[in-house]
């Protein structure tokens, strides 16, 4: 239920498991922290953010210690003259707390495009987004490009 200001929050467990195959597709470690989300609806706007943090819990000693933020702040305008469209800016912005400070964040800027659609009586979420990195590490990559299908359950 949304509070008197009309705010919406929640809070709990993030996790993370260890199911890579190849040492280059994951971190080798388990990993367990906090999470929170905050949003509010106004009109055509829904906006708000979530945040957490994750440090590993056990997996492959050989591989690096696992601590990291995770913060996602999120506008969407959903555009009245076109039920279920809408516009959006939700950058996944990353710490990497055990980097050195020069290579620890990843600052995504950009936006995207989403459909809420029905595949029969099944009530789909279709996004495209792109996001230029103004700041990465030395390795990171310069944009991340995210295509999201995701199927709704509403209550």
């Amino acid at each position: 239920q949304p509070t008197a200001g009309g705010w919406i929050w929640g809070a709990g467990v993030v996790t993370q498991f260890d199911t890579a195959t190849d040492d280059r597709l994951g971190q080798g470690k388990w990993g367990l922290g906090p999470t929170a989300v905050l949003l509010r609806t106004s009109g055509p706007w829904v906006y708000g953010g979530l945040i957490n943090n994750i440090w590993d819990i056990g997996g492959d000693d050989d591989r690096p210690d696992l601590n990291q933020l995770l913060i996602q702040p999120f506008v969407n305008y959903n555009f009245p003259t076109s039920p279920g469209r809408y516009l959006t800016f939700a950058p996944v912005i990353t710490a990497n707390w055990e980097a050195d400070s020069d290579e620890r964040w990843t600052v995504p800027l950009g936006l995207g495009i989403g459909q809420i659609l029905k595949l029969g009586k099944q009530p789909v979420n279709i996004q495209a987004s792109a996001y230029y990195n103004v700041e990465a590490p030395d390795n990171g990559a310069d944009w991340q490009l995210r295509l999201q299908a995701q199927f709704l359950f509403p209550k």
